[in-house]
């Protein structure tokens, strides 16, 4: 039972979270840069909530019983620097409220990543993983960053497109077959510029931590408690440099470094799934009866790896387990341990000629859902990491560090580096986040796990050192992002939210 709920939390943040790897390379670092969005603008008035259990149960019909979901709108400006032309964009929110709720503090906002992850649904999903005595003191609000899903949702992409790029093998050797992955990547990029041109700017990390403190608005808070993943560092760290005096309490769990340039994050999460799979070998090794693909599972996965680029093995709809699709089934079950059982068994099924567990893996981490239709999680993660990304590698640079890449990094290198060719297409000026000291923020907890590999553990202490004001606490386990998932790192943040108790200094919790 315990792994089903992981499970489910990890699936939610899992699609969210691996949007890096495979779109736009969305984490471009800028130093702190003049704006006249300085000023903090008031938001369009209190949320106006109202019942709505069918969105919850859209989520997920496993709810729990004795807590309340509503949903309301919020309309914030398009474009923060120019606020008072009158063109908005709807934020969806979400509130999930139980019914032994007492001694409240006030909201809990919630951030999967991604980006281009929904919030609506990680807040279903932790409404019934986070511990009680929290959901006691907060109402849980999650929303859909704009762009993403319910808010005012960028589509731009073809399911036939995106079934392309995801089949199509990542690491190309030969040139014809990398200007082919290039020129699926600039049509697609061109689809995006068509149907939205330069608003296609508006999409910025920056634009929503200014939608971020229109929230806190709105939920009637004086001051933002904030629970964000991954990617949802990233933004929690715009919002503290912008607005540092208006946070109470703030955890960022799976750190983004905000100075690194695509590139080196790119290149830092190719070494960062090496190391996780280099885990599950030594996981296979030591468990046997648990890894039916031997003792050597690099080498069952290279031997995947070279038939779904010669012979794919096809499905019974008639999709063939290709090497792009095999490659992102690996990504999605290294996020976390407990799916390391179901890629060992998805190989060994593949290598007897039964693809559906391979498929099933890819399409959990790429929200493809049965009748083959895709969320909008890769258009609006194309269209905020391009935006925010002011370094666009040209097509020819990016195959240089491909072939670098591939050398240091054997099953993720190439991948990564092709990631990067989304934005070197991308047409729309960028607006890159700015970045430096969260000034008048009380301290914030930085959460890190060892053995993450999509925000390798060394991020942690760079995004508290930038902070000035951050705080790490560590855990020794495995898998992307720790909380609420072990007694230690639990127990840590529940008093920091409630009672705003600070984690000593050095604090490591064990696996």
């Amino acid at each position: 039972m315990r792994r089903r709920r992981i499970a489910d939390h990890r699936r939610a943040l899992r699609a969210a979270l691996v949007a890096l790897l495979v779109a736009a390379a969305a984490l471009a670092g800028c130093t702190s840069k003049p704006s006249n969005r300085d000023a903090p603008r008031t938001a369009a008035g209190t949320a106006s909530w109202k019942p709505c259990m069918d969105v919850a149960r859209l989520v997920t019909r496993s709810l729990p019983a004795n807590v309340a979901f509503d949903c309301a709108t919020v309309k914030v400006p398009q474009d923060w620097a120019h606020a008072d032309n009158g063109r908005t964009f709807d934020i969806a929110l979400i509130r999930a409220r139980i019914a032994s709720q007492r001694n409240r503090i006030g909201s809990l906002v919630v951030n999967p990543g991604g980006p281009g992850a929904s919030g609506i649904s990680l807040a279903v999903y932790l409404s019934r993983q986070l511990p009680v005595d929290v959901l006691r003191r907060f109402d849980l609000v999650g929303f859909d960053p704009r762009g993403v899903g319910r808010s005012s949702e960028v589509k731009c992409f073809s399911d036939a497109d995106l079934d392309a790029v995801f089949g199509t093998d990542p690491d190309p050797t030969s040139q014809a077959g990398y200007d082919a992955l290039a020129a699926l990547y600039k049509r697609m990029a061109q689809s995006c510029a068509t149907k939205y041109g330069d608003s296609l700017t508006l999409f910025s990390t920056e634009q929503t931590a200014r939608d971020l403190d229109a929230i806190r608005q709105a939920v009637g808070d004086r001051k933002l408690n904030y629970l964000g993943y991954s990617y949802g560092t990233l933004l929690g760290a715009t919002y503290a440099h912008l607005f540092g005096p208006k946070i109470r309490s703030f955890v960022l769990d799976g750190a983004v470094d905000p100075t690194q340039d695509p590139i080196n994050a790119s290149q830092t999460q190719a070494a960062g799934f090496e190391h996780a799979f280099d885990n599950f070998s030594d996981w296979c090794k030591n468990n046997a009866s648990r890894c039916p693909i031997g003792p050597d599972p690099r080498a069952a996965i290279d031997a995947a790896l070279a038939q779904g680029r010669t012979s794919p093995v096809t499905g019974a709809d008639g999709r063939k387990a290709t090497r792009g699709w095999i490659s992102l089934a690996i990504v999605s079950a290294l996020y976390s341990e407990d799916t390391w059982p179901d890629l060992a068994a998805a190989f060994d099924d593949l290598r007897r000629g039964d693809p559906h567990g391979v498929f099933a893996l890819a399409d959990s981490y790429a929200e493809r859902g049965s009748n083959g239709h895709y969320s909008n999680l890769f258009d609006a993660n194309a269209a905020i990491g391009c935006a925010d990304d002011t370094d666009r590698s040209d097509a020819a640079r990016i195959r240089n560090l491909q072939q670098q890449w591939r050398k240091a990094y054997p099953l993720f290198g190439g991948m990564l580096a092709t990631g990067l060719l989304m934005c070197s297409e991308w047409r729309a000026a960028p607006d890159p986040y700015p970045t430096g000291k969260a000034n008048g923020a009380p301290p914030i907890v930085v959460v890190g796990t060892t053995g993450d590999p999509a925000t390798p553990y060394e991020q942690t202490a760079r995004l508290a050192g930038m902070l000035g004001t951050g705080v790490v606490l560590t855990w020794q386990g495995e898998g992307h992002t720790a909380y609420p998932q072990t007694t230690c790192v639990t127990s840590a943040v529940d008093n920091y939210l409630i009672d705003l108790k600070v984690p000593p200094a050095g604090t490591v919790c064990p696996a």
